[in-house]
């Protein structure tokens, strides 16, 4: 079991994201810390920082959640930012998507620790789901945006809303340039770099926000 001793205290901004849900993020934030080594989720130096960089930062998200959306957040691994957002938008239904067998089964058993309904998790790749229903696809830390692309786009071109949310950070200018060709093929929309967390959280979230264009239905 990873030791707690530089466990992050809470910051205020916890409460204000997560409110009547609070407890769910603090048991969430401590089977982080307690599992991390065991599972391979955080490396040792994430541990003083899973509030700020992991779990308020993941929380940052549902900002751009409309009501009732399904999400699928993709790459799961130690469910972010997938957990977070569940537990701080519990109208929107998540599945998590996580290949590596031993993340997938600590996933499901925390999900049952934590007492979240709105979540379920797929074992699988995201090039092997055949639902092409989500309203959103999320993705942190699993590929450049360019591959990332071609392997979310399937999953969100029969939903309403068509947008795939990728927290990326300093390169996402460049990745976006670098993806362009993709883009266009794919038929998406100019995309966004949004800033999430000023004057609220510890760490600020970027976030690039893409759309697939009505006709791409």
């Amino acid at each position: 079991m990873s030791e707690l001793v530089e466990f992050e205290a809470e910051p205020a901004a916890a409460m204000e994201i997560f409110g009547e849900h609070i407890e769910q993020a603090r048991k969430y934030a401590f089977a982080l810390a307690r599992d991390s080594e065991t599972f391979g989720l955080l490396g040792p130096r994430e541990l003083p920082k899973i509030w700020s960089r992991h779990v308020i930062n993941s929380a940052l998200l549902v900002e751009l959640v409309p009501d009732g959306s399904k999400v699928a957040d993709v790459g799961s691994g130690a469910g972010l930012p997938g957990i977070p957002m569940a537990i701080a938008r519990p109208d929107c239904h998540f599945t998590l998507i996580e290949p590596m067998e031993r993340r997938a089964n600590w996933l499901g058993s925390t999900i049952t620790e934590l007492g979240l309904e709105n979540v379920e998790v797929l074992r699988a790749r995201a090039e092997d789901v055949q639902r092409t229903d989500f309203d959103i696809v999320t993705a942190r830390a699993v590929a450049a945006l360019d591959k990332l692309l071609r392997m979310l786009t399937p999953l969100t071109r029969g939903s309403i809303h068509k947008t795939v949310l990728a927290m990326k950070g300093s390169r996402a200018p460049i990745e976006i340039e670098e993806a362009a060709p993709r883009i266009k093929r794919l038929g998406f929309l100019t995309p966004e770099i949004i800033t999430l967390g000023l004057g609220k959280a510890p760490e600020t979230a970027t976030v690039v926000r893409i759309k697939l264009a009505e006709s791409e239905s």
